[in-house]
């Protein structure tokens, strides 16, 4: 959980597993642009400085955060050993935060508890878009790093059990 004092961008790339062989998909929220380009560019540079092939990377998009389970479903189907879904729901005045988080959250539960290939969950959400610019590049790192240090390690837990 991300702290004052915690950057969640510290990793060791030494102490994780061969991630080189590995293909990853990531699926992205085209809403909240600014905040989810960041949490991406994270995640790729993480994976890449972590052995992955750039074409060993598969990105898409998708319109919002809600739309990420289906698209993290169909990226399932693309061959790739982790999907990383990425959003930004920032609260708002309506219960819809609520409904869009709640909805979110256990579509890629119930990924991960159908399908064979874990799905990370990469959404950020805050209570400000200033949150969500300390999570995503700012004060507290970026979770999208967290993300894909995540991918790497569950693609390594599937293949090995």
């Amino acid at each position: 959980m991300a702290t004052e004092n915690t950057n969640l961008s510290n990793y060791d790339s030494s102490t994780l597993p061969d991630a080189t062989k590995f293909r990853f998909g990531i699926v992205v929220s085209e809403w909240n642009s600014d905040i989810t380009e960041g949490l991406l560019n994270g995640a790729k540079s993480t994976l890449i400085d972590c052995g992955v092939d750039s074409s060993n990377i598969k990105t898409c998009f998708v319109p919002g955060s809600f739309e990420l389970v289906y698209g993290a479903k169909k990226m399932q189907q693309q061959h790739v050993d982790a999907v990383i879904a990425i959003g930004s729901v920032i609260k708002g005045e309506t219960q819809h935060f609520d409904f869009v988080c709640q909805g979110v959250t256990q579509g890629i539960k119930d990924l991960n508890v159908r399908y064979d290939i874990p799905v990370i969950f990469c959404v950020l959400t805050d209570n400000s878009v200033q949150q969500s610019i300390d999570r995503s590049g700012g004060k507290h790192g970026n979770k999208g790093i967290e993300a894909a240090v995540t991918a790497i390690k569950m693609a390594h837990l599937n293949q090995s059990l």
